[in-house]
């Protein structure tokens, strides 16, 4: 299917069954109950888990391939972020010129960022790409304010151009007239479901870019990049000159992570600085490995992942914690509300730090690792009650002597 081995396609049909229902799947405690501060199945968080699941896929393709650890890749979300809302502002509020436009400005910039960094390895990679990413968001920041509008972030105002706009279109990002905003909620008893536009499209692009994350891995470019990572001094010795293959999967990564930027000023008609910290590229590497670098669908359970700890586990305050341990006597309630409250709300990142080293030191792999070893239990019990079902049977037919 698709060009693709079965293993692949079963793959990617999971993937695509996640993502599409995934209103259903990330809401399920009822409106109102005490659980249903875990649900995720609202239109903002569903769009950040595909928009950086496009991120990490990318980020995987030149860090899982070929071993080369990137700092700066938070450069390129900005980047593309910025090229979508110029685009609202020059242009329309359609999406498709931003997008394409983000993905095409990011890989210019990969292309000189990587021509540059890729004369060095190693440690020296990941300082010069860092650096690269810090001068970005310092020219961001005050130097290109006439361009990026400095710490206030671009927007779209009313007296922007916007030449290809309107009177019938709507007013904010959309699709050929489909708002990005625009929601369908379906109340079934209990619970609500949300349907978004722009989560849809984000979901629809992502399965496209993890096809195409495939074909990659399963290319002989694919290979290429694995030898790099294997081995680069034998690469060498072969008379292969493995730099147009790095910088090739530079670019490639570098335009992931437009897109992902473009998305999100689609999303959200709004690009700042921020999004080039470092902190956004060390985001994007947690996501990778806690997931499992160099699989193809580690980096997007990383990226739900951790995106998920950070919108829910920070919203868990004192009140909510009293409301869940109401049943408690007074003191009992407040011992476990002082043990419990330094891991929640402004301390998720202490809930995600723990759970971050659990996973390196215990699954190496990431959480793919786990998941094939909870695979491969299953399947060696199954296989043991099979057999012993199979004695327990020819027991039976034995005649006596």
């Amino acid at each position: 299917m698709l060009g693709l081995e079965k293993k692949d396609t079963s793959l990617l049909i999971i993937v695509a069954i996640l993502t599409m229902f995934a209103p259903f799947i990330l809401n399920p405690f009822p409106e109102g109950s005490a659980l249903a501060q875990f649900n995720a199945g609202y239109p903002d968080l569903m769009q950040r888990f595909v928009i950086f699941g496009i991120f990490a896929i990318g980020f995987n393709i030149l860090f899982g391939l070929t071993g080369y650890l990137s700092f700066g890749h938070a450069a390129f979300l900005g980047i593309g972020s910025y090229s979508a809302v110029w685009m609202f502002k020059l242009l329309g509020y359609n999406i498709i010129p931003g997008i394409v436009l983000s993905v095409i400005t990011s890989g210019l910039f990969a292309l000189l960022i990587g021509y540059i960094s890729l004369r060095r390895s190693g440690i020296y990679f990941s300082i010069l790409t860092l650096a690269f990413a810090q001068m970005s968001f310092a020219l961001a920041y005050s130097v290109l304010t006439p361009l990026t509008n400095g710490e206030t972030g671009l927007q779209v105002y009313n007296s922007d151009p916007q030449y290809f706009h309107s009177e019938n279109m709507p007013n904010i990002p959309h699709l050929f007239g489909a708002k990005m905003q625009g929601t369908y909620s379906l109340e079934m008893g209990p619970w609500s479901f949300d349907f978004n536009t722009g989560y849809y499209l984000c979901a629809i692009i992502m399965l496209g870019m993890f096809y195409l994350a495939i074909r990659i891995f399963r290319s002989p470019f694919g290979l290429m990049l694995k030898a790099i990572k294997t081995n680069q001094t034998r690469m060498n010795y072969t008379g292969l000159n493995p730099r147009p293959y790095t910088l090739a999967a530079f670019v490639i990564s570098g335009m992931y992570a437009g897109l992902a930027g473009g998305l999100m000023a689609s999303m959200d008609p709004l690009a700042g600085a921020e999004r080039m910290q470092w902190t956004a590229s060390g985001e994007v590497v947690l996501m990778t490995i806690l997931g499992g670098a160099g699989t193809l669908i580690g980096p997007v359970l990383g990226a739900g992942f951790i995106k998920y700890f950070e919108n829910i586990f920070s919203k868990i305050n004192d009140t909510v914690l009293h409301q869940w341990f109401a049943f408690l006597p007074d003191g009992m309630e407040n011992f476990v509300i002082t043990i419990i409250h330094p891991f929640v709300g402004k301390g998720w990142h202490l809930t995600l730090g723990l759970l971050f080293m659990a996973v390196v030191i215990f699954l190496p792999g990431g959480l793919v690792e786990g998941g094939q070893r909870i695979t491969a239990a299953l399947r060696r019990r199954a296989g043991r009650s099979g057999r012993s079902g199979d004695d327990a049977s020819s027991t039976d037919t034995t005649p006596a002597e």
